[in-house]
């Protein structure tokens, strides 16, 4: 299908950060044919007004464990390590392919409806997840969740590679695969030495959580005699393409290490917020040329999967914590939600930026709003004021996937209704 959008604001976010006034979009199949205007000879099948609405890339959730839908607001209010071993691991430990599938289908819609459009997802039972990836329209990149300490780390493993085998490349490309190593303190070293031969023979990236806590980084000196970024540098595993979950707690050397070695960090403010870990040194890093991106992290710690709180969170957090309003100013924002995590997914060739040639994933607000009026900066805007509600349209490879706030691919009430079960049978079943 040729698609036009006539007569809208566009943000770009290419190299020169353009933001267009009164400019068309033309959408042929699934790429981007025109940004401003259309081919002189582009005749579409459907045009769009875009008078009120701004265009911009879909956003890119860079971490996050989508099937922990099902645990939204079950944990909350507690320290790290209770909220993670006395509350979660507990239910993870009963988790069936079923919970998996409604918690993805759930997690996918609240996606698509906060104008995400690609995800980098890291858990369990993994093919119900692609399935559901599959099936909706959405763009992600998945990965099973690997540990050694509780002994069934070659199993594991084995499960990684094998959901590579099967579903990287799939769906015409909307699904990649990497490996996910879910961590310093539950992988061996041995362990993840052999992650780093799977990867290289998988020629694939990893995704981890990297100094998340403050008793993460100080049992990595007591064991290992340095940071989790040292750690991993020393075990060769940079020399895949990583992305760094978090990264709050980096000791002067690591920035310099991350950045050496091309190390992409995920940044995700509301998690970090609500389990007191701390403030990423965000700043920072972008002084070291890291590539850093913008993450939920799962709904069981954040409690929701909305990039536009990130967004929010990021812009303004930064400022306080740097003591200085000019930090993460909002053009740098909106780059970590698009095409930083392009960049960390390695992606950036085919999404991230709305530009000629490039998929067409892309999403539509409605900025005719009282909290959007007037639209003095566009960028602004975005950071500092718009909501997830906000979006109105939704498209991944040219299919649109949300009009006017209704998903064209996805059932939501009875996700609703079969998600809310399913969390219920699945707490049930962990204490019984």
């Amino acid at each position: 299908m040729k698609l036009l959008i006539k007569n809208t604001t566009i943000v770009t976010v290419n190299d020169q950060d353009q933001v267009l006034e009164h400019a068309d979009l033309a959408v042929s199949g699934k790429n981007i044919v025109g940004v401003g205007k259309a081919p002189l000879d582009f005749i579409p099948d459907r045009v769009i007004d875009g008078k009120g609405k701004l265009v911009m890339p879909g956003l890119i959730n860079a971490h996050t464990h989508l099937s922990m839908t099902l645990m939204r607001n079950y944990a909350d209010d507690l320290p790290f390590s209770d909220w993670l071993f006395k509350k979660i691991k507990p239910l993870e430990d009963h988790l069936l392919a079923e919970d998996v599938r409604f918690g993805a289908k759930l997690g996918i819609a609240e996606m698509i409806r906060g104008g995400t459009t690609c995800f980098h997802d890291m858990y369990f039972h993994m093919d119900e997840v692609a399935s559901e990836v599959e099936s909706s329209g959405i763009r992600a990149c998945l990965t099973s969740a690997l540990f050694d300490v509780s002994g069934n780390g070659e199993a594991l493993l084995a499960q990684g590679c094998r959901l590579h085998k099967d579903w990287n490349g799939r769906s015409e490309g909307r699904i990649t695969v990497q490996l996910g190593p879910h961590s310093p303190y539950l992988c061996s070293p041995e362990y993840l030495r052999e992650i780093l031969i799977e990867g290289r023979r998988l020629n694939c990236g990893i995704h981890i959580h990297v100094s998340e806590t403050a008793d993460e980084l100080s049992e990595s000196r007591r064991l290992h005699g340095c940071t989790p970024v040292q750690h991993l540098l020393n075990l060769e595993l940079f020399s895949l393409p990583t992305l760094a979950a978090h990264a709050v707690h980096l000791e002067e050397e690591d920035f310099k290490l991350l950045s050496e070695n091309g190390v992409s960090v995920s940044h995700n403010p509301g998690s970090n917020l609500k389990l007191a870990n701390g403030f990423a040194p965000v700043e920072k890093m972008l002084k070291h040329s890291i590539n850093v991106a913008l993450g939920t992290d799962g709904a069981a710690s954040n409690n929701n999967l909305n990039l536009f709180e990130e967004i929010h969170l990021a812009g303004l957090i930064h400022k306080a914590v740097n003591n200085s309003a000019t930090a993460l100013p909002a053009k740098t924002v909106i780059r970590m939600a698009t095409i930083n995590g392009a960049k960390a997914l390695k992606l950036d060739q085919e999404v991230g930026s709305l530009e000629t040639g490039k998929k067409a994933d892309l999403i539509m607000l409605d900025i005719r709003q009282p909290h959007l009026v007037p639209c003095h900066d566009p960028l602004a805007l975005l950071v500092y004021s718009a909501q997830a509600s906000d979006v109105t349209t939704v498209m991944v490879d040219g299919n649109i996937l949300m009009e006017d706030r209704q998903l064209q691919t996805l059932e939501l009430s009875s996700i609703l209704e079969q998600a809310a079960h399913q969390s219920i049978d699945l707490i049930e079943r962990s204490q019984s």
